[in-house]
């Protein structure tokens, strides 16, 4: 009987989560998934177990390479305290047929974890080089931002404070943002200053200043802490 390959997927945090899906998973092709919300009563690490040995997750990365080269799917597995994902890459696998209809492609729907959207979709123009025309980038890039109804509140929760509060607190709460500033998170940001500003100018107050009040360096976390 082969060994398996050590195999962590127990995310130590909700940052940690997203940055293991956004800059590691979804990337390389890892686009089919399904989510899964582990019941209190059960022990997480045995459904870890049970579902890496059901789909054959831990491999090394020579097996997922020859995978590839067959037309075979490699898939990971992901999760933090009760919430789990498993994700695969196209190619055949009875991961496909196990899980039917419940299988999702972030490129179309995105993952919702924790106030977040985690998918992929065709990244934005490719730097212009001198003399040509630009092009559009092909390749599928990940895309994190705040899901829309969260926005929404987080929009309206700031609009309200613009019209009682000053110009330090309403900076200070920006800046302390509770998300990741994924690039997609920051133009959400920028366009809840934009509209706090407008509040702050119709009662004839000096506008803050984005630059200042976005913060534009995300945390980099260790993903698992064993």
């Amino acid at each position: 009987m082969r060994s398996k390959a050590k195999y962590r997927c127990e995310a130590s945090s909700e940052i940690g989560f997203v940055q293991q899906l956004a800059c590691n998973y979804l990337p390389h092709g890892y686009w089919f998934y399904v989510t899964g919300q582990i019941p209190p009563d059960k022990d997480p690490r045995d459904v870890d177990a049970k579902l890496i040995d059901k789909y054959d997750i831990a491999v090394s990365r020579a097996t997922r390479c020859r995978r590839k080269k067959t037309g075979t799917a490699s898939m990971h597995y992901l999760r933090h305290e009760y919430y789990f994902v498993l994700l695969a890459t196209h190619g055949k696998h009875h991961f496909f047929a196990d899980e039917g209809q419940q299988v999702r492609d972030a490129r179309e729907v995105a993952i919702q974890f924790a106030g977040y959207s985690i998918g992929c979709k065709h990244g934005d123009y490719l730097r212009k080089e001198m003399g040509k025309q630009a092009l559009r980038d092909s390749r599928f890039r990940s895309r994190v931002q705040v899901t829309r109804p969260v926005y929404l509140d987080w929009l309206a929760y700031f609009e309200e404070f613009a019209q009682r509060s000053t110009a330090e607190r309403l900076a200070a709460q920006l800046y302390q943002f509770p998300y990741e500033p994924y690039a997609p998170v920051r133009k959400q940001v920028l366009n809840i200053v934009r509209v706090v500003n407008r509040v702050r100018r119709q009662r004839g107050r000096r506008p803050l200043d984005a630059k200042r009040v976005v913060r534009h360096r995300r945390k980099i976390v260790k993903v698992f802490s064993t």
